[in-house]
């Protein structure tokens, strides 16, 4: 029976509205939206209700990393060393272990106001490299720590051959993510049928990256996509270092986004994750293609990989998410802060979206998030209308510094102000994930989750 929700206050697609009466199909999706509403048969909403935003770049086992890559080595610092790290960390994981840590990950992710996640899955066998006797083990186990939280889930198997440009054979490190095309192909196959019917799921595909996916690769992944479903996502990373940029150009003879403009035909249902290191002509025709740039600026700071070039990007319209990567934090609202905070410094300026006089920073962030996620995630989320799925995020009104406001400034003051717990409730589904912060499974998993990291740090 459908289900009738009235809020005080929405942000719908045509702006925000008073007294919005959103009613939810069994199956979880908006039936419809109606503003300036009085229905006494109505759940009344404790806030102000927001899209929930979409999370379009995760790397869950890393969750159970962060804060440990914080010294230098004895060679000095670099991403290339934090990935000598995270090879040895993840050499001791098992399937139960990825689970925990999953679903704690997905959890806080819930909690924080993230409604759906892309997770870019490249653990795919054993601690010695060999497949488990179910290819697939890691990934259901991503799957059923999506179903223990309650998140919307875009699985993107990963593709990983190789251990740079040229066809480089893989380190010892990367032995647990090396697939062939014909082992992926099946890999993919059982996994689109399993997630064919399930309504809070997508499958996607992901070549890692030029330095680990060869240019005929990475035509027979396509193919491969096209023949199961044509519409599915495709996620690279691209571009996050310079020595990657440097490398591309000496084997591929240009550099790596202009490689892919030119060889893939990047368009909607591309994903180019972090695509730091851009020139001019590579920003404009990314945005230009409408492939969405993933950006996770907590990850991206903490990694140096450097600042996005945002002003042309934004200029031609350039469409974007954020992504939580490696999860040294676990919050859209710091996303969307570093991410403007990083432009601001980078041209010694504000407003580097060139917004009207008046119009709202933290809304135009926000919504811009919400629909390249979506979009990214290729789901019907991002937007509460009609057709797209109930997933939303009731704002905490008890917060001093978002109960005074309205509209916007909501917005602006969770994501630049002192707001320090700017979500209470959140659904995803349509059904009710999150109520006054808590998480019905939170102590479980979190107790679940602290074992597991005692153990792989003894």
């Amino acid at each position: 029976m459908p289900r009738r929700y009235l809020a005080p206050s929405a942000m719908l697609p045509s702006g925000w509205a008073d007294d919005v009466l959103i009613i939810v199909d069994d199956d979880g999706s908006i039936a419809s939206v109606a503003s300036g509403m009085i229905d006494v048969t109505a759940e009344r909403l404790n806030g102000p209700v927001v899209p929930g935003m979409p999370n379009l770049h995760s790397h869950a086992f890393q969750r159970a990393m962060a804060g440990l890559t914080q010294r230098a080595g004895p060679e000095g610092d670099s991403f290339w060393a934090w990935r000598e790290l995270m090879y040895r960390f993840l050499a001791r994981l098992t399937p139960d272990d990825v689970e925990a840590i999953a679903t704690e990950l997905y959890i806080e992710m819930l909690q924080a106001g993230y409604t759906s996640v892309a997770e870019f899955h490249y653990l795919h066998h054993d601690t010695t490299g060999k497949p488990y006797s179910n290819a697939v083990e890691m990934a259901e186990r991503i799957c059923a720590a999506a179903d223990a939280a309650g998140i919307g889930l875009t699985l993107l198997p990963v593709f990983y051959a190789h251990g740079n440009f040229g066809g480089l054979a893989p380190t010892a490190g990367q032995r647990r993510f090396i697939t062939d095309t014909e082992q992926f192909s099946r890999m993919l196959e059982t996994l689109g049928s399993a997630l064919a019917q399930r309504p809070m799921r997508r499958l996607g595909v992901a070549p890692h990256s030029l330095r680990a996916v060869a240019p005929g690769e990475l035509r027979q992944l396509l193919a491969l996509r096209d023949r199961i479903d044509a519409a599915m996502p495709v996620h690279i990373h691209a571009a996050e270092q310079q020595k990657e940029v440097d490398d591309c150009i000496a084997s591929l003879r240009t550099r790596p986004v202009q490689w892919l403009l030119d060889h893939v035909g990047l368009n909607e249902q591309w994903c180019l994750v972090h695509a730091t290191h851009m020139d001019e002509v590579e920003t404009t025709g990314l945005a230009d293609s409408g492939a969405v740039a993933g950006l996770c600026p907590t990850t991206e700071g903490d990694l140096g990989d450097g600042l996005f070039n945002a002003r042309p990007f934004l200029a031609r319209d350039g469409r974007f998410g954020i992504g939580g990567d490696s999860h040294v934090s676990i919050d859209p609202f710091l996303e969307l802060r570093l991410f403007e905070y990083g432009q601001r410094i980078r041209s010694e300026q504000r407003n580097v979206f060139g917004l009207a006089r008046e119009e709202s920073f933290g809304g135009r962030l926000y919504r811009a998030a919400c629909s390249g996620g979506a979009q990214a995630l290729g789901q019907p989320i991002g937007a509460i209308a009609a057709g797209r799925r109930a997933d939303w995020i009731v704002l905490n009104a008890s917060d001093v510094a978002i109960a005074p406001q309205r509209g916007d400034a909501l917005l602006d003051s969770a994501i630049f102000g002192p707001a320090k717990a700017p979500v209470g409730d959140v659904m995803a589904g349509g059904k009710w994930r999150v109520r006054d912060r808590a998480h019905p499974r939170g102590a479980e998993s979190a107790a679940r989750y602290a074992g597991t990291v005692k153990r792989l740090l003894t």
